[in-house]
């Protein structure tokens, strides 16, 4: 079993400086919006996904003030694993813009860094040491949104899941990135067709597999979906999910990849007007579906909401199925816009594992649950204060500035 043991933030959004003791088990942070709650939340998920849930561009995750001084932003945390802890740290160092401002203003980039146990890491290398299923209220654009998110969902549970998988994402991402570059060239006359055959082999072979490897993880959700949306819904209700990809199934990788060349060539007039890659699993999407009726269609927004719900609990039991430990559990303002009922399965089922932080603007909603089970925290313009499951607010901040050890900046002499 997993768990943070300790979260130290510097120069990270509000929270200019934290210090943070966690420890198994349940922790709820409370308070109004816009104080510091969801930042927490978005930095432990930084720790285990290396990139944020919510920022278009990672110079948002860097205090502003501190950025426009040169000041590094540093996401500092201890995992426990048995006998065994990793200390994983993120560093954000601001640098000058060459050209003027982008549209955001920023004058600015930011160069990440991540190290574990102070050996300096790739994202790609960091994601899978500790895992994490991320409950929010935006989850109900799985079910009504658009595919990229869907998509997103996929690629985040299988790279968590297996190292390989995530090798092949990024292997694939870099063959359609230069075959649409060649299919512009193609469009304005600065290349030959035959060019395209090596990256057309490799957009099959490498499309193929992430096809196969979704589709079977598709597969391995489906019951536990099913389980979990009889619990918080109906068990009359027949719920299916469709996998939608913008090829052929077939019984095997082989048969896929045959597919995958057909589609390409019945692609090839629309690419060239296009002029970008018409088919593969950047293009894939899933359906969820309730006594045959499509969910993205036709769910009400409490259905669409519980359809969200039971896709994370599934991912949750897939990764903990996979990985022979569960992941770390981040409700982030998951339990609005839901009854009691609703409300209470969800929170036994999170709780079964080792590890739940949930943010609330209503205390009420979880400590009628938890009552004295619970650690709380109120959280009041980027300080977090130690509180009693009845609100009451304790005298000092469990945030302090950051010691020697905590304010260190990330080099390459560590």
């Amino acid at each position: 079993m997993a768990y943070l043991s300790r979260l130290r933030l510097t120069n990270f959004r509000i929270l200019t400086h934290l210090d943070l003791e966690l420890s198994n088990g349940v922790t709820v942070y409370y308070g109004p919006n816009a104080q510091g709650k969801t930042t927490l939340l978005e930095a432990v998920y930084l720790l285990c996904i290396a990139r944020s849930f919510r920022a278009e561009n990672e110079r948002e995750v860097v205090n502003f003030e501190a950025a426009q001084g040169g000041e590094q932003a540093l996401v500092d945390g201890t995992v426990e694993r048995g006998n065994q802890r990793l200390r994983v740290i993120l560093g954000y160092q601001p640098t000058p813009r060459q050209t003027q401002p982008d549209d955001t203003g920023l004058a600015y980039n930011v160069r990440k860094e991540i190290r574990v146990n102070r050996v300096k890491r790739t994202a790609g290398e960091l994601i899978g040491e500790v895992n994490a299923v991320l409950f929010s209220a935006a989850d109900i654009d799985l079910v009504q949104g658009p595919p990229a998110g869907r998509r997103r969902f996929l690629d985040i549970l299988l790279s968590q899941a297996d190292a390989l998988y995530l090798k092949g994402l990024q292997r694939y991402q870099r063959v359609v990135q230069q075959r649409n570059q060649l299919l512009r060239l193609l469009r304005e006359g600065h290349a030959e067709r035959d060019e395209l055959a090596f990256w057309d082999d490799e957009l099959v072979r490498e499309g193929a597999w992430i096809t196969w490897r979704r589709y079977e993880a598709m597969r391995q959700l489906t019951p536990a979906c099913r389980g979990h949306h009889e619990d918080l819904s109906s068990p009359d209700e027949d719920l299916a999910i469709e996998y939608r990809p913008s090829v052929r199934l077939a019984g095997s990788i082989s048969e896929i990849e045959d597919n995958y060349r057909e589609a390409l060539a019945a692609a090839t007039h629309r690419e060239r007007a296009l002029p970008t890659t018409a088919v593969g699993p950047h293009r894939d999407d899933f359906t969820l579906m309730i006594d045959g009726a499509d969910m993205g269609a036709f769910a009400s927004r409490g259905q669409a909401r519980t359809m969200a719900l039971t896709l994370r609990l599934a991912e949750a039991e897939f990764l903990a199925s996979v990985r022979g430990e569960g992941p770390v559990v981040l409700l982030d303002d998951a339990l609005s816009e839901m009854d009691s009922y609703r409300r209470h399965r969800l929170l036994e089922k999170a709780t079964q594992y080792e590890q739940v932080l949930i943010t609330t603007t209503d205390l009420e909603q979880v400590n009628d649950f938890f009552g004295s089970m619970a650690k709380y925290f109120y959280v009041s313009d980027g300080q977090v204060w130690p509180s009693s499951q009845t609100g009451e607010v304790g005298d000092k901040p469990a945030s302090h500035e950051p010691d020697d050890e905590t304010g260190q900046t990330i080099d390459e002499s560590e």
